[in-house]
Order: structure tokens, then sequence, then C-alpha cells
């Protein structure tokens, strides 16, 4: 290009009538270099709305997939590539009551089974797009401990994606944990209501493990004014339920003082005490917030149900019981899980159950067992007062698969 604009000076010099090219020469190269870009950068946003487009149709075929799934049907696969959904020693917001490798456990299989239904894939969770969900919303599990384990399971899913000093568990009340992400205005939340109706066990520092809980299964816990707030809310009870074939229930009310009571058959009591928290989310919870019930999780208590006369309840169990062609018969009071179930499908607006517990009771191997505390850490000790949990889960574990099936119906809006 120099060159030829200085041979065209030169030939201005010895001849009046010559002609600049250069001007038209620029001016073509400068069209040609914007019109090859632009149809780079045409094709370049065609390739990505495309995919985009196909992304959609990916998900909607999802979408349907799922809706005509049954996802608590299906069997545990070995998955230690996209299993655990996070690692126990990068969330800060654990308990020592459930970091079972810190306390001593030298396995860690238990963490990297993944639940696979039989018609379809769920989907692979995203805390980003949950907590996208969740902007300027709350979630609230509300319930017992075990709704403790997996309030703690949820914060631990979705708080690698909040940035540091963006995130924080308080605890406004004896009966309230609250993980908040700042960034998304969004509120993971668990409040303590062991039977949902009022009792002797509320608020948690009222147990004392000695006596035996009174309920109202007339008058919901007085967390409901809370309760109501939340756009989801996922509620349990069942552990407490299952101490005695008998439930004590008080004669008046705790405000008055009374401390009379009848013991009442707990199935009896149960499906009442369902039908009142029932009216309860019928007239009281908005109707656009989504609200869960959770079929009760399992105990593993008794080893020669899975053929190990040796064993002390779950303890050193590491693999779960893998012949799923017949059930798993653990101990579980179904009676109570059919009363739930009936309770549930009965009611006027629709409540999602989740049906956690035939699952569950394959996974004897995911209990905090006698690594629940630094206090009981050594597995290979004589001594026989060890005492295994075999209620509560190791996290990582069980509970990150329940949190994926809320995850799966929130983002698919069941």
């Amino acid at each position: 290009m120099l060159i030829l604009k200085k041979t065209a000076i030169m030939k201005g010099a010895g001849d009046s009538h010559s002609f600049n090219y250069f001007p038209i020469l620029l001016v073509s190269i400068t069209f040609l270099s914007v019109t090859f870009f632009g149809f780079v950068l045409y094709n370049e946003h065609t390739t990505i709305l495309s995919k985009h487009q196909e992304i959609i149709q990916a998900n909607k075929e999802s979408d349907q997939g799922i809706k005509r799934c049954d996802i608590f049907s299906g069997e545990w696969v070995l998955d230690n590539v996209t299993h655990p959904l996070y690692k126990e020693n990068e969330c800060e917001f654990l308990t020592d009551w459930v970091r079972c490798l810190r306390n001593g456990r030298q396995d860690s299989l238990y963490q990297n089974w993944r639940w696979q239904p039989r018609d379809c894939f769920l989907p692979k969770f995203d805390g980003k797009l949950l907590l996208d969900k969740l902007r300027g919303k709350k979630l609230m599990f509300v319930g017992d401990s075990l709704h403790y384990n997996q309030w703690q399971s949820m914060v631990c899913m979705v708080q690698s994606v909040v940035p540091p000093g963006k995130k924080s568990v308080s605890y406004p009340s004896t009966y309230i944990y609250r993980f908040r992400a700042e960034d998304y205005n969004a509120s993971i939340e668990f409040y303590w209501a062991p039977f949902l109706v009022e009792s002797s066990a509320e608020p948690p520092n009222m147990r004392d493990g000695k006596r035996d809980a009174m309920i109202m299964p007339e008058s919901i816990s007085k967390g409901g004014d809370i309760w109501k707030e939340a756009d989801y809310l996922i509620f349990n009870t069942y552990i407490w339920w299952i101490k005695s074939p008998t439930m004590k229930v008080l004669r008046g009310s705790f405000d008055e003082g009374a401390t009379e009571y009848d013991e009442i058959n707990v199935y009896t009591i149960y499906d009442r005490t369902l039908r009142t928290w029932a009216k309860w989310v019928e007239e009281n919870v908005d109707p656009n917030s989504s609200v869960f019930f959770s079929s009760m999780a399992p105990q593993h208590i008794r080893s020669l149900d899975w053929n190990n006369p040796e064993g002390i309840k779950c303890a050193k169990e590491t693999t779960p019981i893998l012949n799923m062609s017949m059930p798993a018969n653990v101990g579980t009071d179904h009676k109570l899980f059919e009363i739930a179930a009936n309770v549930t499908q009965s009611m006027k607006r629709p409540v999602h159950f989740l049906n956690i517990t035939t699952l569950s009771e394959y996974r004897k191997d995911a209990h905090t067992s006698i690594y629940g505390s630094s206090a009981k850490h050594n597995s290979d000790s004589p001594d026989a007062k060890i005492d295994p949990d075999c209620v509560h889960w190791c996290l990582p574990g069980l509970p990150d698969t329940w949190n994926e099936f809320i995850y799966t119906q929130i983002i698919f809006s069941y």
C-alpha cells in the first residue's frame, strides 16, 4: 500500500492529470474487512442461538421425561465421577455431628452412590440455577433432626457458588437455623418442630431425653406464622412417633400450665396431627408457594435384617443392601407411611409427597454410626458401650439425594 501511494505521488509530480487511487483502495479494503468480520460474527451468533435453542429443546424434552417418570423408583449406582456433589472439607457450614471422615471413618464409598430412576435421569444438580430460582425467596425445612440433617446438606450443595463474604449461617432463635446468600437475597432455613403441632419438645433446649413428649394434636406449632412466609416449605415428622405404641396427648394447653394427659394409640394421633397440619396448610399457605412432605427416613438398627448376625446395628457397614429385587425389611413403620400418603393425597391443594423411604431403606452404609462426633471415632475400639447412631446420616451422603428430588421438582416446576 505504501508503494502504491509513493508511485501515485511521483507520477503526480510530472503529470497534473494523474489520479490518486489510494483512497479508493483503502475504502475497498475497509469495506471487505467489515463485510468479512460481519459475516463471521453473524455465523457465530447463529451458532450460539442454534445451540441455545438446542439446550432449550433438550430441557423441554427432559422436563417431559421427568414429569412422566417415577423418580423414586430405581436403583443405586456407584458413581465416583459425579458424586459426591461437594466435599466434606470444603463446606464450612457442616457440623462435626455429620463429618464422618473427619471423625475417623476410613471408607468413603458411601458418598459415591447415585440414585438412578428406572425410566429417566435426574437432572445434574446446579447450585447457581437453584439459587436463581430462589432469588428473593425463602426455602424452609420444618420438622425434626433429620430435616436439620437435610438442611445442612442443602446448604453445602449451594454454598460453593456464593462468593466468600456473601454467605452466612445465623440462628435467629432456638427454633431457627438460617443460611443466607446475599447476592441472591435468598435464604434456606430449618425450623425445629418435630411433631408439626404444639409439643413439649419445643423449643429444642426443652429436650432432656428422659421424658416422653406430650403433644396437642389439634394445635399447629406456634411457628406457623413464620412458616407461611416461605415460598418453598418441606415438612416431615416421623422419628418421634416410633418410641412407643401410644402418644401422650395433653389435656388443656401448655400456655395454661396443663400437665395431665391421655395416652392414645399412636396411629390415631398421627392421623389427627397430620389432618391438623393439612388444614393449616390449606388455610394459611399462599397458593403460589410450593409445599412438600417427606416420607419417613428409615433406621438400620437390626443387623439381622441384612443377614449380618455379627453386626452391631449399622456400625462398620460400608455398602448398601445391594439386592434391590426385594424390599429391604428394616423395621420401618409402613402404617405411618400410609397415613402420611393418604392425608397428603386427600388435600385440596397440591402437596409434593417425597417418597424417600424405600430407596433409603437400602442405605445401611450411610449413617453417622460411631462417627457422629469426635468422641466416637475409634471403629476398632472393643468398648461395647459405643452406641451407633443409625438414625442420622453422614454428609456428603444420602440426604443429598433427597435434596436432588426437591431440586428436580423446583426446577421443573411440578
